[in-house]
């Protein structure tokens, strides 16, 4: 290496060693065995500084650790508000020769002003045995966690934290104070004012007299719930026995160690019988470091005074989710706090993880997404998250609440049959990890479904059981969802949430003259940053838009002249969205880009004389016309009108813009509608078809015109039949002829 690079090198890691601690984590993943016969393991670690440390320095310890060969670390999350700090996670690949038990170790200097020193050295130590278990027959995984990096309570409100302890391999983890000096821990302190319950991982807060800094330095151990023994590829066995036998045991060693890290029964390749039931210690040992600030006293701990509460739709603690490789994984967060206000989401996950704010003070919303890699399969992925308010120059945080992803492929057998009028979906019950059939329901609560020995069935009409439609330009796409459900008297639940979604598609056009045509149900949508929305395109009986016209009335009949009244209205479970009509135009036929038209609106602008907008909220959009008829032969009339939502109160969204008519100079708009999520795409929706009311003197057609679906007869309808199964472990518009709601119906 080069001098300068040299120089370069150590001034990088100088800065980064010189950055205030507030803790770290690591955590392994043996990967199996590469082409040459060594062992693969993939470590996860996690540190804070109050700068982002982009530098690896973990080194070997004791035992043989092998070579690395893939290093990777971005930011998770850095601090909003309050004290700076970035938060990363390391991505590290070792090669290993042998699977006997090694360890790896991590120091620096120095961990922020805390309750015991204005600075003081940190330790990090993992143990990793990668030898194989004769319960499971593959290598023993460590225990996952994770945490936010910093943490703050009020000095007056007690709380209690679950520490992430979820072990892969089902073993039981014991979460302990460091107590090895100089390895585990540097100040190896017992915090007075918490009580720290080793068995169950949590970690109570009831009161401290020091306002600042606390730094804990804790140790998670997993030991197998049998006796089990590890063996290893040079000949050697060790037996592990499970915690609560251990209590009263000896330590017992009949072979030295080269790691002076816990005794252990072991072997030679000679046969012998295992002497069970000895303390052998835990199965392996991973760090977990953080910081929590005890701040003044606040006059209330209620949840959503001045603390942040979370609301639904925010994961339960201990929910435990599913996730599949190469498709985002998307998690909802919402809090509320009435004497502060909720700005930030703090979170704590896996790498290139992702999050979006949004807030109006009183409430705020987040939505995190993550997307896993083929590397990520079969892994337990945990992911953490606190809400934070402000109020002046005080900071406050929620309880903290953290979920696992489990990491599968996104496979699932399953048949969907389409008819004239109905859907059924088939789901092979071996084929969906987590299928509970007495806890299935669709969209509707009230459709049940039914089962056998291999499969759970679903059938419903196509307007029926909350089925939802979707249309494009040459089809209509009705969709439908099989969701899980604990029931009200649960209090638990070890179920996985399930969702498995399914559709019908028809064409709007068959092999004869008549098309297919329904009265159009909710569209619905997803986009990042939005996620599921719908817009509903109803006809209303008067402009005090009460009551929407019947469903079964389409065609609708209109006099000429006659006033109509449309509402288009949004719904999304973002609190701050506003929605916006671009345009809408009338077609003969349900195509909005036929080639008779005529433009109602156009460009965010009314451009029909007798259309009138009435005033409605940011979901809603009201407005009103005279009917009409396109002259020659066409008798129905369909509304197609393009439609956004947008966050409110961002001035660089299309719905800030308002009208834009053609000869106003462009405004300058620039969209970054992924990074930002601040607009949708633009979607259409349409409604119809209007009929003009024949003359007294026309005869009637003997066909009937309130038909809700008109199919082809004699010809074989097409359906395109389709299924994913997912499996989950939880700006107003232009200044425009507007006017007041009358005050009573006409």
């Amino acid at each position: 290496m080069a001098p300068s690079a040299l120089l370069l090198l150590l001034a990088s890691a100088s800065g980064a060693w010189a950055s205030h601690y507030y803790g770290g984590s690591m955590t392994f993943t043996p990967k199996g065995m590469n082409p040459d016969g060594s062992f693969r393991v993939d470590f996860r670690y996690k540190e804070a500084y109050h700068t982002c440390y982009q530098w690896n320095s973990w080194y070997c310890s004791s035992g043989n650790c092998g070579t690395q060969n893939r290093f990777e670390i971005g930011a998770v999350d850095r601090s909003a508000t309050g004290s700076s700090w970035c938060q990363s996670e390391g991505f590290i690949t070792r090669n290993i020769s042998i699977d006997r038990p090694f360890q790896m170790r991590k120091t620096g200097c120095c961990w922020i002003y805390n309750s015991i020193s204005n600075s003081g050295s940190w330790r990090l130590l993992t143990h990793v045995d990668l030898g194989i278990r004769s319960d499971t027959q593959e290598p023993n995984r460590s225990p996952v966690t994770t945490i936010p990096p910093f943490i703050r309570v009020p000095q007056n409100c007690r709380r209690t934290y679950n520490l992430v302890a979820h072990d892969p391999d089902g073993d039981q983890v014991r979460c302990r104070y460091g107590a090895a000096y100089g390895t585990e821990c540097n100040f190896c302190n017992q915090h007075s004012g918490f009580q720290l319950d080793k068995n169950s991982c949590t970690l109570t807060y009831v009161s401290s007299s020091s306002l600042n800094a606390h730094a804990f330095e804790i140790v998670l151990e997993d030991y197998p719930r049998q006796h089990i023994t590890l063996t290893y590829t040079d000949g050697t066995t060790s037996v592990k026995s499970p915690l609560l036998a251990r209590r009263n045991k000896q330590a017992t060693t009949t072979t030295p160690s080269t790691i002076p890290w816990w005794p252990s029964t072991e072997t030679t390749p000679i046969p012998t019988t295992p002497s069970h039931g000895l303390q052998t210690g835990p199965l392996s040992k991973i760090p977990l470091q953080f910081s929590i600030r005890i701040d003044p006293a606040v006059s209330s701990c209620a949840e959503g005074l001045i603390l942040p509460q979370f609301l639904s739709p925010t994961p339960t603690n201990g929910d435990l989710l599913t996730s599949f490789v190469n498709e985002e994984l998307e998690i909802r967060l919402k809090a509320t706090a009435t004497q502060s206000s909720v700005n930030n989401f703090i979170i704590s996950g896996p790498l290139n993880i992702t999050k979006y704010i949004t807030d109006n003070g009183t409430f705020a919303d987040a939505v995190i997404w993550w997307t896993p890699t083929e590397n990520d399969f079969g892994e337990r992925i945990p992911i953490c998250f606190i809400a934070e308010s402000v109020s002046g120059s005080r900071v406050y945080h929620s309880e903290m609440r953290c979920v696992i992803v489990t990491v599968g492929h996104s496979f699932g057998e399953a048949n969907v049959i389409c008819t004239e009028n109905t859907m059924t979906v088939e789901v092979e019950k071996s084929s969906i990890i987590g299928l509970h059939e007495d806890h299935l329901r669709l969209n509707d609560a009230s459709c049940t479904l039914t089962s056998n020995s291999t499969h759970v069935i679903a059938t419903m009409s196509l307007n029926s059981c909350g089925t939802q439609l979707e249309e494009s330009a040459e089809n209509l796409i009705f969709k439908n969802e099989i969701t899980s459900y604990d029931k009200a008297t649960d209090i638990i639940t070890r179920k996985h949430h399930v969702e498995i979604g399914f559709s019908c598609v028809y064409p709007k056009k068959g092999k004869a003259s008549l098309e297919f045509r329904t009265h159009k149900i909710p569209y619905v949508f997803t986009e990042k940053g939005f996620g599921k929305f719908t817009y509903e395109f109803e006809f209303f009986h008067s402009p005090l838009f009460h009551t929407m016209m019947d469903p079964r009335a389409y065609p609708i009949e209109v006099a000429l002249n006659e006033m109509i009244y449309m509402e288009i209205k949004a719904t999304s479970s973002l609190s701050n969205t506003v929605i916006f009509v671009e345009s809408c135009r009338a077609t003969p036929i349900d195509d909005p880009n036929y080639h008779t038209f005529y433009d109602i609106i156009d460009n965010g602008c009314v451009v029909d004389d007798t259309v009138v907008v009435y005033s409605s909220g940011q979901s809603t959009y009201h407005f009103g016309m005279e009917a009409f008829k396109f002259i020659g032969q066409h008798e129905e009339v369909y509304i197609s009108c393009s439609v956004v939502l947008c966050m409110a109160e961002n001035p660089d969204t299309r719905c800030s813009q308002g009208c834009r008519n053609a000869t106003a100079s462009p405004a300058v708009h620039h969209h970054h509608r992924r990074a930002a999520s601040a607009e949708t795409s633009t979607h259409y929706i349409s409604q119809g078809p209007l009929r003009l009311k024949m003359a007294a003197n026309q005869p009637v057609s003997t066909m009937g015109l309130n038909m809700n679906l008109v199919f082809i007869a004699g010809t074989i309808l097409l359906a395109v039949a389709m299924v994913c199964a997912v499996v989950i472990y939880r700006a107003k518009g232009s200044k425009i002829k507007y006017q007041p709601l009358p005050s009573s119906d006409f």
